[in-house]
């Protein structure tokens, strides 16, 4: 198979994908079941084609160029559009339930998913995939097709996606139960004064929110760790190691851990929706999804 106008071949771009995941012809060849020699025979064929070295060779061994690392991403982008491309003909030729997948930041599989997938299984029947990623990556998920449907916050570009409300949340304090705060109904700025803080990675705009609150007060605050993906300060906070801001939905996600928490002041507000591509129709198990997902938003409470 020939993609596009390119000269690129279908089976040169699976071969070259599997040399680098198993590292070596050797191992690629036996995964796919065909010859060593018909594998280094693609991989030079890929390079004749694209124009430029993606190895470097010795003897009986390739090692690969940074070119081939940067090829990968694309490939795998493109390969796995493909097979879910292949998966969703084969399900509507032979009536197969339908496979959904769902992104959201990995902190959403502690409870939401696992309650969404529930309801999706008992009224479809349907294996779901679950995607975990950045904002700005579950976007991504969505316009390039890997995922269906995705759970993500405000704002979102509406030349772009369609959506539909999920549940707005303020900042929360999270701590450990036997903290002094369980004591108080709410968080000030002033009180997380001589506090060590588990802190999102300064390169979120939250974290920016989070510590100019604090040193408006005169608090130059006391980070003791920082995570780039939520979820991660749950277990540090469960330590008893420190405290953390988020917001009222995340916190709920942290059940498991028997955190509390406490609305904090000033607060921010984050509205949480669920995306998908602009024009998309709606087969039977995407509707049961979005269905899912609202009524998992709207049965869940925060901690306390």
């Amino acid at each position: 198979m020939e993609l596009l106008h390119s000269g690129l071949k279908l089976r040169q771009l699976q071969v070259f994908r599997e040399v680098l995941r198993a590292g070596s012809t050797r191992r690629a060849a036996a995964v796919l079941g065909i010859s060593q020699p018909a594998v280094s025979q693609h991989v030079k064929q890929l390079e004749t084609t694209l124009g430029f070295a993606l190895f470097k060779r010795s003897v009986n061994r390739i090692f690969p160029l940074q070119q081939a690392w940067e090829l990968l991403r694309n490939v795998e982008l493109a390969l796995s559009s493909l097979e879910r491309l292949e998966a969703s003909i084969f399900a509507m030729k032979s009536d197969e339930r339908q496979r959904i997948a769902i992104a959201a930041p990995a902190v959403f599989g502690f409870v939401t998913l696992p309650k969404v997938v529930a309801i999706i299984r008992s009224k479809t029947g349907s294996n779901v995939r679950t995607i975990s990623g950045s904002y700005d990556q579950i976007s991504e998920h969505i316009l390039t097709g890997r995922a269906d449907i995705a759970i993500t916050r405000l704002p979102v570009d509406s030349r772009l996606f369609e959506w539909a409300p999920l549940g707005s949340a303020r900042n929360v304090c999270v701590f450990h139960p036997s903290h002094r705060f369980s004591k108080q109904a709410r968080v000030e700025a002033q009180d997380l004064a001589g506090e060590t803080i588990v802190d999102v990675d300064p390169r979120f705009a939250s974290h920016q929110m989070n510590m100019n609150a604090l040193r408006f007060e005169g608090i130059e605050p006391d980070i003791l760790v920082e995570y780039d993906s939520s979820g991660h300060e749950a277990g540090f906070v469960s330590a008893g190691l420190g405290v953390s801001i988020t917001n009222e939905i995340l916190a709920r996600e942290y059940a498991a851990f028997g955190l509390e928490a406490r609305l904090v002041e000033p607060s921010a507000l984050y509205h949480y929706v669920a995306i998908w591509q602009k024009g998309r129709v709606f087969s039977t198990t995407l509707k049961v999804s979005l269905e899912a997902i609202s009524s998992t938003f709207a049965a869940s409470t925060c901690l306390r």
